[in-house]
């Protein structure tokens, strides 16, 4: 892989961990509902969670899931119920914990779940695996030893993913204090997108994108 190239895959990296998704949507969320301290778990679940379906996919697990309906169909419906079961649990919430709402008592999160739902989210999407699939072979040179090229564009994605999720934590926590007062519209909204991400999971077919 050549510099150049690599510098195109940075970018690309980039713009893909900026498109809005389910896990951009629970590091806000955690940001927000818990400071930066707690998110960081949540962030790093799914920045690991990212790097084993690249790992999964250097395996041949993506090859196997485009040759097999069944497999591809029950891992993504199991994917859509837990990006639904959480859209339904952030649609009930009555607000953020840290906010001074009447009546709300605080219950922070541990570090171990927070951790937990970073890399459930992330793995709850199988398509990452069939991107990942179709994406990363454009970004390599034939040629070359392939394992140093994985290493290198699973740790660039991991990378990228990892500050973008953090500074997106970090702005989240900035703002507590109006989404305290707004908590029950906020969690209605972020529990809103991920039903519909959910949906969206699906009915996915492994031909789309």
């Amino acid at each position: 892989m050549t510099v150049q190239l690599w510098l195109i895959f940075l970018l690309a990296s980039v713009a893909l961990s900026l498109t809005p998704g389910p896990n951009a949507l629970l590091a806000l969320d955690h940001g927000a509902r818990y400071g930066l301290g707690r998110a960081r778990f949540t962030v790093l679940g799914s920045v690991l969670a990212m790097m084993a379906m690249v790992g999964a996919t250097l395996a041949g697990l993506g090859a196997l899931m485009l040759a097999s309906e069944t497999l591809f169909h029950t891992v993504k419906f199991l994917g859509a119920a837990y990006l639904a079961w959480l859209g339904v649990a952030l649609w009930r919430a009555k607000g953020f914990a840290t906010g001074p709402l009447p009546g709300e008592a605080a219950r922070p999160i541990s570090a171990r779940r927070a951790f937990g739902q970073g890399a459930l989210v992330m793995l709850s999407n199988p398509k990452t695996i069939l991107f990942f699939t179709t994406f990363l072979p454009q970004f390599m040179t034939p040629s070359a030893p392939l394992l140093p090229q994985f290493a290198v564009l699973a740790l660039t994605l991991g990378v990228v993913e990892l500050l973008v999720e953090l500074a997106l934590a970090s702005a989240a926590g900035r703002f507590a204090p109006w989404l305290a007062r707004n908590g029950r519209a906020f969690n209605r909204i972020t529990g809103s997108a991920f039903v519909a991400i959910a949906a969206m999971v699906a009915f996915s077919t492994k031909g789309s994108t």
